[in-house]
């Protein structure tokens, strides 16, 4: 995991997501809906902030 960090520490946030997308896709149709939506929710929910008004702005 380490390692990955550090490869992906080297790139533009844009090159890196598009680097993590097709694995992530992978790895998000084995999961069911719910981890799903909480992995979403984890990425969008800001650390002060309300998760229905993050969700709302999009």
């Amino acid at each position: 995991m380490n390692e990955l960090q550090q490869i992906l520490a080297t790139m533009e946030p844009a090159e890196a997501l598009a680097a993590l997308t097709p694995q992530l896709k992978t790895i998000l149709t084995n999961l069911d809906e719910e981890a799903r939506v909480n992995f979403v929710t984890n990425i969008i929910d800001e650390a002060d902030g309300d998760k229905i008004s993050s969700m709302v702005d999009l």
